[in-house]
């Protein structure tokens, strides 16, 4: 299969999965989660979802319990919304990349403010 194809097929499941989660999932253990990439096989058999979760370590825990119940509804949906043969399987992927953002952020901030405070 193409490269381009695949491209935006996972783009598209990206979409869909991100329409999903916000607007579908009744589960109240979700809280405000973020799909930041997918990632899918050559053969379409397998998605990895990378997703970003806010909130405190409890609520990161509840919400990602809550999407891990909520994969085969999930995959449902995209197997409706996007027509291919086959359905990749979803794995849910945590992804830290945001956090570690977030905490090189405030570690130049914190340079920043020492430098001042030098002068």
């Amino acid at each position: 299969m193409s490269q381009l194809r695949i491209e935006k097929i996972q783009e598209l499941m990206k979409q869909e999965i991100s329409q999903i989660i916000l607007q579908e999932l009744k589960d109240p253990r979700i809280g405000f989660v973020t799909v930041t990439q997918v990632e899918v096989t050559r053969d379409l058999s397998l998605a990895k979802v990378y997703v970003s979760i806010m909130g405190s370590e409890e609520q990161i825990a509840k919400s990602w319990q809550g999407l891990n119940s909520s994969l085969g509804f999930i995959r449902r949906e995209v197997g409706h919304r996007i027509r291919l043969r086959v359905t990749p399987e979803l794995k849910f992927v945590l992804d830290k990349s945001l956090d570690y953002s977030d905490h090189i952020q405030k570690l130049l901030l914190q340079i920043e403010r020492d430098e001042q405070s030098r002068e």
